[in-house]
C-alpha cells in the first residue's frame, strides 16, 4: 500500500494546477497551485510507511521539500527505510530529511518559521497540542487522529458475515489502527448470536511472533500501551461488563476480546482503546443506533451492516463521520480516495487524490496585461 501511495502521488504533477478566471478587466486572469514550500510531516507507529509516504509523496511530488519526523519506536521502518528508497530513486539532495526524535523534536518542526505546512498522524491529545502550536504560528496543519469508530449490525444483517467483518474490524493489527471498530452496536434480536458468534472468532485467532508462522495477532508496540489496554478492559468488566473473549496477555500479545453487556459510560466503550478489544452495546431502534452512533467525540469512520442498503445509507446520514461504509466494517483506505475523520478525529478529507493538492500546494491569483494599465493618478 505504500508503494500505491507513491504512485498515486505521481499523478499529481500532471493533473490540472489552476484555473481560468472570468474578469471584466482587459487581462488574463487565472489561479495558479505553487508548492507551499518546506512541508513537516510527523508520523505514528502503527502504521510507520503507509502513514508516512501518504504525506510524504504527494507533498514532494507537488514541488515541496519535507522534513519527517518518524515516531521514535519506528525511526528506522518509518522514516530511514522511506529516506533510502527515494534516494537510490534519484531524489536530488536536499528535498527529504528525515529527522528522529521524540515531542521536543516536533515542536522545534512546528514552530520553526521555513515549514509552511504541518501534516501529523497520531492521536488527538497529541493533535491538539500540535493544532494550538501551528495556530499561534499561523501554519497551516492537517490533522489525522484517534478514533472510536462504530460498527452497526442491523437486524436483517447476516450474522455469520457480519461476526467476519467485526472482528476484522476490531482485531486487525491488534485494533492499533484509526479506523478501528472500537464500538459493535447490534440489533437486540440478534445480539446473543452475533456476541456468540464474534467470541467464537476470538477464541480461534491465533496470536504470537508474525515471524514464526501463520499468526492473525501480534504483539502490542510496548508494555505501556498493553498496560493501558488491559486497564479499559479490567475496569469495563469491574464496571458489570461480561468477558466473552479474551480479556488476558502474555508479554506483549493481547489476546482478541469481547465484551458484552457492555453499557455507554463504561471505559472500553467510551474510550479509544487501540488494542484488540471489541465491545458490544444492542439497541432497539434506528434513532436508538444513531443517537449510540453519534455520541461520541469522534467522528472518523463508520459501517452499517444490512440487507437494506438504502436504509442503511439513511441511518449512515443520520450520524456525522468522515468516512462511511455500508456493508463493510470501518477499516478502509486507499491513496485515490479523500481520507479524514471530523470533531476529535481530526480537521477533515486532507489526505488521498485531489485532497493532496489543497493539503500541499497554495493558491495563487495571476493577471496578465498585454502593457502597462492605465490609471488617473
Amino acid at each position: 500500500m505504500a508503494t500505491e501511495e507513491v504512485f498515486e502521488a505521481a499523478t499529481l504533477p500532471s493533473r490540472p494546477y489552476g484555473e481560468l478566471l472570468p474578469s471584466e478587466q482587459p487581462h488574463l486572469s487565472f489561479a495558479e497551485r505553487v508548492p507551499a514550500g518546506v512541508v513537516g510531516v510527523i508520523a505514528p507507529f502503527n502504521f510507520p510507511q503507509i502513514l508516512a509516504i501518504r504525506s510524504v509523496a504527494p507533498a514532494l511530488a507537488l514541488g515541496n521539500a519535507v522534513v519527517l519526523k518518524p515516531d521514535p519506536r519506528t525511526a528506522v521502518c518509518g522514516g530511514v527505510v522511506l529516506a533510502r528508497v527515494f534516494e537510490e530513486a534519484g531524489l536530488p539532495d536536499g528535498l527529504l530529511h528525515v529527522l528522529p526524535g521524540g515531542p521536543d523534536t516536533g515542536e522545534a518542526l512546528i514552530t520553526h518559521p521555513l515549514v509552511r505546512v504541518i501534516s501529523f498522524t497520531g492521536s488527538t491529545a497529541a493533535g491538539r497540542r500540535v493544532g494550538q502550536l501551528a495556530a499561534a504560528h499561523l501554519k497551516r496543519c492537517h490533522l489525522e487522529l484517534g478514533g472510536n469508530s462504530a460498527l452497526i449490525v442491523l437486524a436483517d444483517a447476516d450474522l455469520d458475515k457480519a461476526a467476519s467483518a467485526g472482528a476484522w474490524g476490531s482485531f486487525l493489527h491488534q485494533g492499533q489502527i484509526c479506523m478501528t471498530t472500537g464500538r459493535h452496536l447490534v440489533h437486540a434480536s440478534v445480539y446473543d448470536g452475533y456476541v456468540e458468534r464474534l467470541a467464537g472468532k476470538a477464541a480461534h485467532l491465533p496470536v504470537g511472533d508474525p515471524a514464526s508462522g501463520q499468526v492473525a495477532i501480534g504483539p502490542l508496540i510496548d508494555e505501556r500501551q498493553r498496560d493501558k489496554v488491559h486497564g479499559l478492559v479490567t475496569s469495563s468488566v469491574d464496571a458489570g461488563a461480561r468477558l466473552a473473549a479474551g480479556g488476558s496477555y502474555q508479554g506483549l500479545f493481547y489476546q482478541p476480546t469481547v465484551l458484552a453487556d457492555v453499557a455507554p459510560a463504561m471505559p472500553a466503550y467510551a474510550d479509544e482503546v487501540f488494542g484488540p478489544v471489541a465491545p458490544v452495546v444492542p439497541f432497539t431502534t434506528a434513532d436508538e443506533a444513531a443517537k449510540l452512533a453519534g455520541d461520541s467525540e469522534y467522528g472518523l469512520s463508520l459501517g452499517i451492516l444490512t440487507r437494506d442498503v438504502m436504509a442503511g445509507l439513511d441511518l449512515a446520514r443520520r450520524i456525522p463521520t468522515g468516512i462511511v461504509h455500508i456493508n463493510d466494517q470501518t477499516i478502509d483506505d486507499a491513496p485515490n480516495t479523500p481520507f479524514g475523520g471530523i470533531f476529535a478525529s481530526g480537521t477533515g478529507a486532507r489526505f488521498g487524490g485531489t485532497a493532496n493538492l489543497d493539503a500541499f500546494t497554495d493558491t495563487r491569483w495571476v493577471t496578465i496585461r498585454g502593457d502597462i494599465a492605465p490609471y488617473p493618478f
